[in-house]
């Protein structure tokens, strides 16, 4: 990849390509939320949600916002305008790569900035729904399952809640880079 990779906060000019690459990703499963809902989550906590851009298209996203452990997110309403959860537990809710763009470490770059975030937030944990089989994916990246927290059906089938500690400080290497899913939701 020879075009600049850069992670940035979510603008209002994203949104058609952010409501494109989600549907895209869920509606198969049917999760996909719709614009109204996915504004709502990055209304309630813009500066934990990013895209990631190579050269001038945007390739990715992530919203992600403060929940308690063990709660997240219901995808059939819209999040209140401000969540009112102080720092403790930040929740990834939606992670997307544009499909020509995988397997190119853009994911692994959104979740690197996420974790900073979450870090300089003061939260111990992110936490997520692993949906459509991607339980695995996620535990290669040191999630760990926490079963029978997500009701059967509210995240589709095998959906599995997942968290794992904010590390203290980045780590010197990333771990080796299995082959994702073809789409990856954190919580959603």
């Amino acid at each position: 990849m020879t075009d600049t990779v850069r992670v940035r906060p979510l603008a209002d000019r994203d949104w058609d390509a952010v409501v494109a690459l989600e549907r895209d990703a869920y509606a198969g499963l049917g999760l996909s939320e719709g614009r109204a809902a996915l504004e709502s989550r990055a209304a309630a906590s813009p500066d934990t949600c990013f895209v990631v851009d190579v050269g001038a298209r945007t390739a990715g996203y992530v919203l992600a916002l403060p929940y308690p452990p063990h709660r997240y997110p219901d995808l059939s309403r819209a999040e209140e305008t401000a969540t009112p959860f102080p720092p403790g537990n930040l929740h990834l809710h939606d992670i997307v790569v544009a499909p020509g763009l995988r397997r190119r470490g853009l994911a692994r770059h959104l979740l690197h900035h996420l974790t900073g975030t979450a870090r300089a937030r003061g939260d111990q944990r992110i936490s997520l729904v692993a949906v459509g089989g991607t339980e695995r994916f996620w535990s290669t990246r040191g999630f760990v399952a926490e079963p029978g927290v997500v009701p059967d059906g509210a995240y589709g089938g095998e959906a599995v809640y997942m968290s794992k500690p904010v590390p203290a400080r980045p780590s010197l290497s990333p771990p080796p880079s299995p082959t994702p899913p073809p789409f990856l939701r954190e919580v959603s």
